[in-house]
């Protein structure tokens, strides 16, 4: 008996598991936690300073695996470490799924 089938049913299990948004995910909430983060990230999730990144649009796995990161110390900003420190799972989730709700669009300047 083959396991191709088998193995293709896994593959499509895990993407299936890996793009599924969480179930505790609320961006509503996740705005409302925001606010905490507007004054270097801006209002909108796009940043004014060149030390902060922008957060608007970006991949909402990278985004949960980056607050994780500063929580536990394995990534290190003296700012992004403190703030991150009293940030639960949930907290953590729907920040992501608030800023990554975002649309970005990306123009060429005019010459």
């Amino acid at each position: 008996m083959s396991r191709a089938p088998l193995a293709a049913a896994a593959l499509v299990a895990a993407a299936a598991s890996c793009a599924a948004p969480s179930a505790a995910q609320d961006a509503s909430a996740g705005k409302r936690a925001a606010v905490a983060c507007q004054a270097c990230h801006g209002t909108d999730g796009l940043s004014k300073l060149p030390d902060a990144p922008h957060l608007a649009g970006q991949p909402e796995s990278y985004l949960v695996r980056a607050l994780r990161a500063y929580r536990s110390g394995e990534r290190k900003n003296e700012v992004m470490s403190v703030a991150a420190r009293g940030l639960t799972d949930d907290d953590i989730r729907n920040l992501a799924a608030y800023y990554s709700a975002f649309q970005i669009e990306v123009k060429p300047r005019a010459p």
